[in-house]
């Protein structure tokens, strides 16, 4: 929710450990600073989450006083929701936050992928909008059963709501990767095969040169023999 106040923002930028992958890496971090300057000011605080070394290997020069937290080797294994979830509570514990801004890239086709940020609000400033009328509307007018409170039960879908959409931009951004990947060396195999020619072109005519030439010294070499 883009109205909602907030002073703390916690920027996720979500990242590949690997290269060779296009822009794809450069675009999240370019979106991410572009986010903490934005949410950045005399009575706000903006921190980084990082999420791959190529969004680390970036940030760190220029932001490390600004960097929470630093999580790598993220599809080392498999990715399922089981894992995203650990590592999504990992992350809660460890901050503080009004609203965590998930920046990733969402898949769109082998060739193209769209920068993405996903905001997740803290369960106070849900709580806050709802009572002040905000866009969230009235949380009391649902029924709820059970013992809970509504404080307890926004914490709990705070953190599911994290967990699944932790989950989302995860797997977007390793389908991205991918795909930007096979692009990449689709083109450097083209440019590879193309240098070949090239070269082989170059070889060709240059044998084919010193060939001439040695024939010819031959037949002069003959000819002034005969005179």
């Amino acid at each position: 929710m883009l109205g909602a106040d907030v002073k703390k923002n916690v920027v996720v930028a979500i990242s590949s450990d690997k290269g060779l992958c296009g822009g794809i890496n450069s675009t999240s971090v370019k979106i991410s600073k572009g986010l903490h300057k934005l949410n950045s000011g005399p009575e706000k605080e903006t921190k980084y989450v990082i999420l791959g070394e190529k969004a680390k290997a970036q940030l760190v020069r220029d932001s490390k006083k600004d960097i929470e937290l630093i999580i790598t080797e993220l599809q080392k294994n498999p990715l399922n929701y089981t894992q995203v979830s650990v590592l999504a509570d990992e992350i809660l514990k460890n901050v503080e936050y009004d609203a965590l801004r998930i920046v990733f890239n969402k898949f769109q086709s082998v060739v193209s992928f769209v920068p993405t940020v996903s905001t997740v609000l803290s369960p106070e400033i849900v709580e806050r909008e709802a009572e002040s009328g905000g866009k969230l509307g009235d949380l009391d007018s649902y029924e709820v059963e059970g013992g809970e409170t509504k404080g307890e039960i926004l914490q709990n879908l705070a953190e599911f709501q994290f967990s699944c959409t932790m989950f989302n931009a995860v797997l977007e951004n390793a389908c991205s990767e991918q795909g930007a990947r096979m692009s990449a060396m689709d083109s450097s195999s083209r440019n590879a095969g193309d240098m070949l020619d090239r070269l082989t072109l170059t070889y060709n005519r240059t044998r084919q040169a010193s060939i001439t030439t040695e024939l010819i010294e031959i037949i002069s070499g003959a000819s002034a023999l005969e005179g």
